[in-house]
Parts: C-alpha cells; structure tokens; sequence
C-alpha cells in the first residue's frame, strides 16, 4: 500500500534538482573548503555561492548569512550567543515557540537571567500591546517565530519588532516553517536575527542558517577554528549547504506557482474536516496556506495518527520534535484550549506533491475511523 505525505511541516523530500547538486561535493569534489589547494578552493566557492542563494531567498546580504546544522542550531546560536554579549538582564519569548528557543531561554533562567513570557490570544497570535507592558523591565533580546509550526498562525513580527527597538531590544525570529510557504523578507520584518533551516524547503537535512544584522555581536556557542566568521566552527557540511542554496534558488518559482493550489487544498480539507465534527486551531486569523491543526472531541490524537497511518496516511499530533510526547500541545494550552481537546490534536501540512484526490481519500479514511474510534469507546463503556 502506497503512503500519502501530509506532514511537510515536519520535514519535505529532497528535491532532484537540490541532490544533483549536491553528488558533486559527495564525491570527486571532497575539498576541505579551509584548505589552500584548488579542491579547497572549489568547495569554498561553492559555500559562497549558496550564501548568495540563500541571502537572495530572505532580501538579505551574503555577509549576514551564517550556516549551521540546521533551525535548531541557529536558534541555539541566537538565544545563547545574543545573550553572552550582555550581562544577565531579561530575555523575551512568546508563550508558542519551538523548543529550541524556549529550553535555551530556560537555560539562561537557570545562570541569572530573568525570562518573561509572551502571552498569546485565544487564536495563537501575540499582541503588541502585551509587548510594551514586558518591556518597561530591562530586557536584552526579544524572540517571536514568524509562522507557528503546529497552527501555521502567523504573528505581526514587523509590528513587535518595531516596538522592541524603540526600546532598545534585539529582536530575534525564528522563519524555519515560515521559508518556502510565504514570502520572507529580512530587511521589512525589521529584526536583527533570523532562522532558517534546508529540510522545510526541499533541501537535505542537516543544514540550515541563522540570518545576523552585522550590527550585531554574538558570542560563538561552538569554538574551534573558527569558521563561519568565528561563530560556527567546525568543517562545514559543503554538499548540504550547496544544497541548501539551491532549494533557495528554487523558492521563487514555487512561491509564484504553489501557495494559491495548496491552499485551495487546504480549504476543501477544512470543508471536509468541519463536516465531521473537527474544531480547527486558528482558522479566523491568518495563516501558513498548507497548514491545519484541529481536533475532534472524544478522540485521542495519537491514536488516531497511528490509526491514519495503518490506512496509509502520514500525519502528526503536533510539532515533530515532540511527537514523542503524550502531554497535550503546549501551543494549545497557551491559546486556552482545554487540555482533553488539546491531546486530539492532528496536524496535517500540505506540500506541492499533494492532490485534491488524496484529500478526498483521507476525509473518506477519516470518518471511518472517527466512527470505528467512537463505536470502540462507546463499547468500552
């Protein structure tokens, strides 16, 4: 039985024009790129040029692009680098961040920091107001993702930022879901910082990057010999960060072609999916187009996930990197929605292999085993 993909949010497939670049730098090309000899050469242009790539995708300057090892590692550079610069003040996060944001904010509680919480509304969306009241305490570094990666909500990162440097805060944001879904321009969203990562936009896994305004200084998280301009040591990952820069290079075409279709998908889901009961997360505010995060009461996600992927459906009960968890979404919790509601949570995020066919497919698996599911539970008692 073949299986449908409905989890591009957790990660997306290789792109064939993205691998052919990147068997090159597999094989014959295998310079080291700090070394003088002309493989070394080879491998340190190719670096640049995807540094062009990826640069040219965010309006931003090859000089402000720093790669790492992927959105986790940038994130991680961000919290943790921004905040050596200064001595322990306040750091300012909102209340729906991916964990690599969070449990770094976390860990500078534990040195001395003071960390404080931005709350979001009943729709997962932060309010500006909420961000002046925080920021009358001193606070070095203010973080807030630009598209969620459970909801797809989007927040107003222009806005907030704005208000955080009439204060003097670095403002910090982290675009991973964001990339290749909706058009992200570094120089108007007005932050110093920002997130990206390879595998959410058809690039190989293991790379990603972390956007800096040369204004700004960090504090290195890895030390050694100091590549990446002494932020990010290490041998660089020459063939993922060629193939990070051309997955860039193909974002324009896609986002002129993709996000219309799949949203249109998207729409004829949730027609589908309110037919049958669901309460769909965020669905009065704007969002990521291929994203819907919803729930059906008296069902248990993470059964029905394993249910769906019996029938040959690949979806997820929230963000992938805590999908081991049995604990309801934290993104929820923050929105208000009660925590039996909040542990049925499916999520499903459409990409461009995805039809209008499978989504009929999946609405009719669905309500089989919605009622397979119910009848259990009815038995039961």
């Amino acid at each position: 039985m073949s299986s449908t993909y409905f989890d591009h949010n957790a990660t997306t497939a290789l792109d064939s024009r993205v691998l052919e670049s990147m068997l090159p730098f597999m094989t014959a090309q295998h310079g080291n790129p700090t070394s003088r000899h002309s493989f070394g050469r080879h491998a340190r242009s190719a670096i640049e040029r995807a540094r062009e790539q990826v640069a040219d995708a965010v309006n931003a300057h090859p000089s402000q692009v720093i790669f790492t090892s992927g959105g986790t590692e940038a994130n991680n550079l961000a919290v943790t680098g921004i905040a050596g610069r200064y001595g322990a003040s306040q750091i300012v996060v909102s209340d729906i961040e991916h964990p690599c944001i969070s449990r770094p904010a976390q860990a500078l509680q534990q040195r001395g920091w003071k960390l404080a919480v931005l709350p979001v509304d009943r729709h997962g969306v932060v309010q500006e107001s909420g961000v002046e009241e925080l920021l009358r305490t001193e606070t070095s570094l203010l973080s807030v993702m630009l598209a969620n990666n459970e909801t797809g909500v989007l927040q107003k990162v222009a806005g907030i930022a704005a208000i955080a440097r009439k204060h003097g805060v670095t403002v910090h944001t982290d675009a991973v879901q964001a990339l290749g879904k909706m058009r992200v321009d570094f120089a108007e969203l007005n932050v110093h910082a920002m997130t990206l990562s390879s595998h959410k936009i058809n690039g190989p896994q293991g790379a990603g990057a972390l956007i800096l305004d040369k204004r700004i200084d960090i504090e290195p998280v890895i030390h050694g010999g100091g590549q990446e301009k002494g932020l990010r040591s290490g041998t660089e990952n020459v063939a993922a960060i060629v193939g990070f820069g051309a997955a860039c290079e193909l974002l324009n075409a896609r986002l002129l072609q993709e996000p219309g279709r799949i949203r249109q998908m998207r729409e004829h889901l949730e027609t589908g999916l309110k037919k049958l009961g669901a309460v769909i997360f965020g669905a009065e505010v704007e969002r990521l187009p291929n994203t819907s995060f919803f729930a059906f009461n008296e069902i248990e996600g993470e059964t029905l996930v394993m249910a769906l992927d019996r029938k040959g459906f690949a979806v997820a009960s929230g963000s992938a990197c805590s999908s081991d968890s049995s604990e309801p979404s934290a993104v929820l919790l923050a929105m208000g929605v009660e925590a039996d509601l909040a542990k049925g949570a499916i999520r499903t995020s459409l990409g461009a292999g995805n039809s209008a066919e499978q989504i009929d497919s999946f609405l009719a698996v669905l309500a089989g085993e919605i009622a397979r599911l119910r009848h259990l539970t009815a038995v039961a008692v």
